[in-house]
């Protein structure tokens, strides 16, 4: 220890004790691991020597460095690098509520997509990954990977069988004590992800028997719809239950949305402001040529004209595309169908509810359809107003609705029950009479899982006034709620 000079105990891991040291030489802080090796099992001090021999294969600029290691006391002292700005999860608990926005997410997603990707062409597993093992530099600005505590030097094409990892980034395949390689890892940077765009964890439950159901049922609660519909398809395909259809990192760099921000990393060299003159190109009035659109049907022989049946053509002559789908309403007062107004997608699903209308999208999105705001255009709007008006409604897709695929929706009284394309039962709403199923009754805006139905895949739900039926695979059926009679 003549080289350092300890400060403080910074942490305490399991194998042993984390100094913060200043090395002599050049008065750098650096972070000193010591491993007591005399009070080690056989495996613990083996554990001990991976971390030293994978830190030795690493050198990159998002991955902790290291100096190196040396025996004092019988403990194995391991010299680090330093990182003074925490780990990323103290970070992302610093935020409380406050989104980050995606600029900021992809800033430091890239740069843990670097660091594995480095890792991994040593072929090495980290294992590990998560918030806590990725620390920030000062200006919480550089992430950097550490704690190869349980990494594993993989020989080509080999996988690891043992289970090992914190539990909530524990991937599928390790549930089931499948082998697993670097498709593990890329699970656990989904993880990350989806934390640094949540600012929660992905899959968390009160005991490890949920957290297992969670994971193998692969749906969690959706992000934020303030962020592109990119981030969020990024965080599904590396969250898919299946290894082999998880991208590879090199495939996840060559995305659109990582390629800007990995440019910047490299060419971020400041910038000045500046104005420019924009001259605009006028547009011409008319077509160069009249061009008619046509179709042809798959068989090949016929052309016909674009303009579908029952659409006028003066539609046609404004621009404005013919909707996907129709979608009808009447009864509460309305006694002849009203056509209500659609978003441009196409709708394969409905139902209704005494205050809900909602439907399914060919894509698995939940669209619903609402009264206006009080004073908003198509309804009375001054005090004592009479006037009988046409109902009018308008449509929205369900908000942060993008971690699963809707594949059923039912409509009770002030709640909605839907059906995933993985068998799971997820409700929102007014939770009043437990109609929500959640153990409680408190109101829900977004679809939360009913979790007591996680251990079934759920093949049907139906709601009633104030209660919900749902039947599984097995052909068992499970009720909730409260029935006509109170019961």
């Amino acid at each position: 220890m003549e080289k350092y000079e300890r400060i403080r105990v910074v942490g305490r891991g399991a194998f042993g004790i984390v100094h913060l040291c200043l090395r002599k030489a050049d008065q750098k802080l650096v972070i000193l691991k010591q491993i007591p090796v005399d009070q080690m099992s056989k495996d613990e001090r083996m554990a001990a020597q991976n971390e030293c021999q994978v830190l030795k294969l690493l050198s990159h600029p998002n991955v902790i460095e290291y100096y190196e290691n040396f025996l004092e006391d019988k403990a194995l002292m391991i010299a680090m690098e330093y990182a003074p700005g925490g780990t990323l999860a103290e970070f992302i608990h610093k935020r409380c509520n406050s989104l980050l926005d995606e600029d900021t997410i992809l800033h430091f997603f890239v740069q843990i997509l670097l660091a594995l990707h480095h890792v991994h062409t040593k072929q090495i597993l980290h294992r590990d990954l998560k918030t806590q093992n990725i620390l920030l530099d000062k200006h919480r600005m550089i992430v950097k990977i550490g704690d190869f505590g349980i990494s594993k030097i993989l020989s080509s094409k080999s996988k690891a069988y043992t289970v090992v990892g914190t539990p909530c980034y524990i991937s599928p395949e390790l549930c089931e004590g499948k082998p697993y390689n670097q498709k593990s890892d890329i699970w656990a940077l989904g993880c990350v992800l989806y934390e640094l765009a949540s600012l929660k964890r992905a899959f968390e439950a009160a005991n490890l028997p949920a957290l297992v159901l969670k994971i193998m049922s692969g749906t969690f609660a959706p992000i934020s719809d303030r962020y592109s519909p990119d981030l969020r398809q990024l965080i599904l395909s590396m969250l898919n239950l299946d290894p082999s259809k998880r991208p590879q990192l090199n495939e996840i760099m060559a995305q659109a949305i990582c390629i800007r921000p990995l440019l910047n990393l490299y060419t971020d060299v400041g910038s000045v402001k500046m104005r420019r003159q924009v001259t605009l190109l006028p547009q011409p009035e008319k077509p160069l040529a009249p061009v008619s659109a046509v179709t042809h049907s798959r068989t090949g022989g016929r052309a016909s004209s674009a303009r579908p049946r029952g659409v006028r053509r003066g539609s046609a002559r404004t621009g404005i595309p013919p909707p996907l789908s129709s979608i009808y309403t009447w009864g509460s007062g309305i006694t002849t169908p009203l056509r209500l107004p659609m978003l441009n997608t196409e709708v394969v699903q409905v139902s209704a509810g005494r205050t809900q209308k909602a439907g399914v999208t060919k894509s698995g999105r939940l669209i619903l359809w609402e009264a206006p705001p009080m004073g908003a255009a198509g309804g009375p709007s001054l005090p004592g107003a009479t006037e009988q008006l046409q109902p009018q409604f308008v449509s929205r897709f369900l908000e942060g609705q993008s971690g699963v695929t809707i594949k059923h929706v039912s409509c009770g009284d002030l709640f909605t029950a839907c059906l995933t394309d993985r068998g799971i039962i997820m409700t929102f709403g007014s939770g009043s009479n437990g109609c929500l199923g959640h153990g409680n009754f408190t109101d829900v805006s977004q679809p939360k899982i009913v979790e007591a139905l996680l251990g079934y895949e759920m093949v049907q739900v139906a709601c009633g006034a104030s209660h919900v039926l749902a039947v599984s695979n097995e052909r068992e059926v499970f009720a909730w709620g409260r029935g006509d009679n109170g019961k």
